[in-house]
């Protein structure tokens, strides 16, 4: 009984389809279709790996040339083979940053909790940053962008047109004036039939607004409504069900077959010239559904008197005029309408098989309009400040929905997702053959007008579209998918993934899950239903507003991943690889040991690295455009120029300074190393000459620990004034954790390099305290560099410096 509200008791049960052929199963099977490639975050960290590594390799590969060309033949007592391996694997351990992928999983987990206080749940680590790459948006819209609280406001019977509220009065006068035929107790009887849903036997007590229904909530409305006029259980106890059709999205209707249980029955659904003819084994059909499905089907009406009459050409675009009317003021509108079939059509015996085929026949033509309800469901209070925000930060919103053209459109205009007065229809869309399925669309010369803005197209229409018209589909701005089925959804999301949008698919309902699961972000709201929550990738546990909320933290994941890899590339890459390669082709002492660049990689820049993932969002984060994947990386040249070329250079500079300056300071002048290749002068201790070595390996060491301090500062923007964002005393920008993260480094510079046990097993040494102040002058110099840097971004955008900035 999955996806029933059946709780309890017993029934017979017909299998008319299983497995994948049942409605449930074929959603099951688009749903459980598996994600195929990489997330955008998965490709820009193969990228990055790619980058990082061709460059170690290249590095590897020079150290390997200068040994065999030139230091094997010259110097052959400097590096020995195995030596050669040490300072191969030196040079990659310098290259590769170690605690990269631990920041990495620790941003993301943080995010995650941070989105999570935030009422959003994610349910893949790998999906938060892919959310700050989204660039289309298709949003369901029952649920979603509305509050799925529907309500019928209007009716209609012939061309007579009332709102709800005075059909009560209306049909007690009826009652006075013409008893045998109450044209309003007959839509009333149609509204109770033909309807899935049920009052909560424990809330039938409440005021009708307060009671519970079991159901979707267009059969809520029309209940609630029908219960107005007079007790459905009462009228439903004269009827026994034959038959059901329930309603679904591809056929937009659902049918109800009675037999007569009580004559008290026939007075209250039919009018007096057929309840008079209406014998024990007759049947009365009842269907509602969609007006432009069911419009073709009707023979007659019945008028504002009750009376049922032909239905003439006049009347008929009286009604269609009436519901385009309805839909285009956002109501969602349904025809109800019967059919008294004689009993005859239904021999004893008949098969289940049969019986539904005769059913589906009698529906198909000679149906009876009993009248037309308007229903309106409203948007969410906060939708359009969040379809605002979406669309200043450079995302397009579609929206999705199974209603009417009209009503969509009008929704839309409400939401603030159509904003344009000229709206476009599938007739806009060229039928232009893309010739190499490599290549987009010819270009449409759109005239003085510029790029088409808003389009409205149905379901029906969309699988008729071919490549160009696809094409031509994604270039606006504005969109609006009516009269969607399932396969639709998942078929606009494929097509705009396969145009290189990243996108994103909001839904609560079942027929939501495949298009949720094959997006890029699937994101359910925490009120759907459990298969959509399953397919989903990202749960809204309160309102849809809080995909704003969640849009900011995946930008600052992606943004925050940058800095981490802008923190952690100086130290712990570039200055790490400079002593081992002065090693190898200037013959100087490796003056940083292997055993403190892991040090460095794995401690001292590895907490402050995952401290950076709690740096707040900047303050544009949400007025950028969406990152385009593959241009925009995580890691481009403009980070390697200032992560190698500017801090790093300006690290590995003074940690070389400070210790070189520190062995002159101690007797060993810098040109008794300078190509030395191991020979040290006669004048010198070997034991001596090997203490200061360490020593001014611990120097080089503390110098890189300390100017990092300045360097995690100064990363925290990437164009903003650290007077501007802050690290403290500003609650919109400080990050106090960057302070502990500061000292741990401090705690484990001095667990490695004082305590005796480690620098006679590890070589490490005191370092002289004017040695810690002294990196603090030249950090405070890369800080100062830093903000010029950002002062002439910010001041000339378009300049050089903008061009180059990370």
């Amino acid at each position: 009984m999955q996806g029933t509200h059946c709780v309890s008791g017993t029934c017979t049960g017909v299998v008319v389809a299983t497995g994948d052929n049942t409605v449930f199963g074929r959603i099951a099977k688009l749903t459980n279709e598996p994600k195929t490639g990489l997330t955008t975050l998965e490709r820009e960290v193969l990228h990055f790996v790619l980058v990082i590594c061709s460059i170690m390799f290249l590095m590897i590969l020079i150290v390997i040339i200068i040994w065999t060309t030139w230091l094997r033949k010259k110097y052959p007592d400097w590096i020995s083979v195995p030596n050669l391996i040490i300072s191969c694997v030196s040079v990659a351990v310098a290259f590769i940053p170690e605690g990269l992928p631990v920041a990495l999983t620790a941003s993301m987990t943080i995010s995650a909790n941070m989105m999570r206080k935030h009422k959003i749940l994610c349910k893949s680590l790998k999906t938060v940053e892919t959310l700050g790459s989204v660039s289309v948006v298709c949003s369901d819209k029952t649920g979603t962008l509305t509050q799925n609280k529907m309500v019928v406001t209007e009716w209609a019977i012939g061309e007579k047109r009332m709102i709800a509220a005075q059909a009560r009065d209306a049909m007690i006068l009826n009652e006075q004036t013409n008893p045998k035929n109450n044209s309003i107790s007959q839509i009333r009887a149609v509204a109770g039939l033909c309807n899935a849903g049920t009052f909560d036997a424990s809330t039938i007590n409440r005021p009708l607004h307060e009671r519970v229904i079991h159901g979707d909530a267009t059969d809520q409305a029309i209940l609630r409504f029908s219960e107005g006029l007079g007790e459905v259980a009462e009228l439903r106890r004269f009827w026994h069900t034959k038959y059901e059709l329930a309603f679904n999205s591809k056929n937009k209707y659902m049918i109800k077959a009675f037999s007569l249980a009580n004559q008290s029955g026939l007075s209250l659904a039919l009018p007096s010239d057929i309840a008079s003819v209406f014998g024990p084994g007759d049947v009365l059909l009842t269907i509602k559904g969609a007006p432009e499905i069911l419009l073709d089907r009707v023979s007659s009406y019945v008028n504002p008197s009750g009376v049922t009459i032909t239905l003439d050409e006049v009347t008929r675009k009286s009604m269609e005029l009436i519901k385009d009317e309805w839909a285009s003021q956002g109501r969602r509108v349904l025809l109800l309408a019967r059919k008294s079939i004689s009993g005859s059509m239904f021999p004893a015996g008949m098969s289940s098989l049969a019986l539904e085929s005769e059913m589906n026949k009698q529906a198909s033509s000679g149906l009876t309009l009993v009248g037309l309800v308007g229903i309106v469901d409203p948007p969410r209070p906060e939708i359009p400040d969040v379809i605002d925000t979406l669309r200043a930060a450079g995302i397009r919103i579609f929206m999705v929905t199974g209603d009417f053209a009209l009503t969509a459109h009008a929704i839309a205009k409400e939401c603030g997702i159509v904003t344009t007065r000229d709206v476009d229809s599938v007739d806009a869309l060229h039928r232009t053959t893309t010739i190499d399925p490599t290549l987009r669309a010819l270009e449409i010369d759109f005239g003085t007008d510029g790029p088409r803005k808003a389009i409205v197209l149905s379901g029906p229409e969309l699988i008729t579209l071919n490549e160009g018209q696809w094409d031509q589909l994604a270039t606006y701005q504005e969109i609006v998918f009516a009269r969607t089925t399932p396969e639709h959804k998942l078929r606009i999301v494929r097509e705009f993934q396969a145009r290189g949008q990243i996108v994103g698919m909001t839904g609560d309902g079942v027929n939501d899950a495949p298009s949720l699961r094959a997006a890029d972000v699937g994101i359910a709201l925490g009120s759907g239903s459990d298969i959509a929550i399953e397919a989903a990738d990202m749960v809204l546990l309160e309102s849809f507003s809080s995909v704003v909320e969640a849009l900011r933290y995946g930008r600052m994941m992606f943004d925050n991943l940058k800095k981490t890899v802008a923190y952690l590339l100086p130290a712990g890459s570039f200055s790490e690889f400079w002593p081992v390669m002065t090693n190898v082709a200037f013959g100087i002492p490796q003056i940083l040991s292997s055993f403190l660049m892991i040090i460095i990689c794995l401690f001292t820049d590895a907490v402050a690295a995952i401290a950076l993932a709690y740096e707040a969002p900047e303050a544009d984060v949400l007025l950028r455009k969406p990152r385009i994947p593959g241009k925009d990386r995580l890691v481009d040249w403009q980070l390697i120029v200032q992560a190698y070329g500017v801090v790093g250079m300006l690290e590995t500079t003074a940690s070389f300074a400070m210790s070189f300056w520190y062995l002159q300071r101690n007797g060993i002048p810098f040109s008794t190393i300078w190509f030395s290749f191991g020979q040290i002068p006669d004048s010198i201790d070997p034991d001596y000459y090997a203490q200061k070595l360490n020593e001014a390996s611990s120097i080089y060491f503390v110098n890189l620990v300390v100017m990092q301090w300045f360097n995690l500062l100064a990363v925290r923007t990437r164009r903003l004034s650290i007077i501007q964002h802050p690290p403290l005393f500003n609650r919109a920008t400080q990050n106090w954790y960057l302070f502990p993260a500061i000292l741990f480094s401090l705690v484990m510079a001095f667990l490695w390099l004082y305590p005796h046990v480690f620098q006679n097993v590890l070589d490490t040494a005191a370092v002289p305290v004017e040695y810690w102040f002294l990196p603090m002058g030249f950090g405070v110099g890369l800080i100062l560099v830093d903000e010029a840097r950002k002062y002439c971004v910010r001041t000339w955008p378009k300049g050089v410096l903008a061009r180059m900035a990370w």
